[in-house]
Order: structure tokens, then sequence, then C-alpha cells
């Protein structure tokens, strides 16, 4: 078989052309998958200046990251989690 000018092979019937749609299909994921993942870095860079412009405003960022954790988990856990952390500094003393 002969790849054409955009090194496409031809058209054929059988086995062969459903692995060609098959290896289609699959590119088709990576491509995504690669554009999807661009699109995260793209928006990690944005985070990254926000969180440089609440540190330059005077915030703790460290602290702020916490909130969005926070703000991410169920209001029961966070109890649970707060009234752990409570007895474990009280057992140690602190």
């Amino acid at each position: 078989m002969s790849e054409d000018a955009l090194g496409a092979i031809p058209e054929e019937s059988g086995p062969a052309e459903q692995y060609r749609v098959t290896a289609g299909e699959l590119r088709a994921f990576v491509e995504r998958i690669e554009r999807l993942d661009a699109e995260k870095k793209d928006i990690a860079d944005q985070q990254k200046e926000v969180m440089a412009e609440a540190k330059g405003r005077g915030y703790d960022v460290k602290v702020l990251r916490k909130l969005v954790a926070l703000r991410k988990k169920d209001p029961q856990e966070i109890s649970e989690e707060e009234a752990v952390l409570q007895l474990y500094k009280e057992a140690l003393g602190m």
C-alpha cells in the first residue's frame, strides 16, 4: 500500500479498514488528551498568577490554599477532622 501526499493510506474494505478507523479514533483521543493537558497547564499558570497577586496584596497563600481545600469538603467531614485535631493537640499539651 502506498501513502498519498497527506500520509494517509488509501481506503480499502475488510479488517484493514476497521483498523484504520480504530487508529483514527485513537489518534483523536490522544489529541484531545493533549489539548486538555495544555488547558490544565494554562489553568495552573492562571492559578499561580492569582496566588501571586493575593500574596502581593498581603494574603497568606498557604492559608488560602487550605481555605480552598476546606471549601471542597463536606461540613461534617471538616467538623470531624477539627475535633480529632483538637483532641490530638490536647493530648500533646498544645
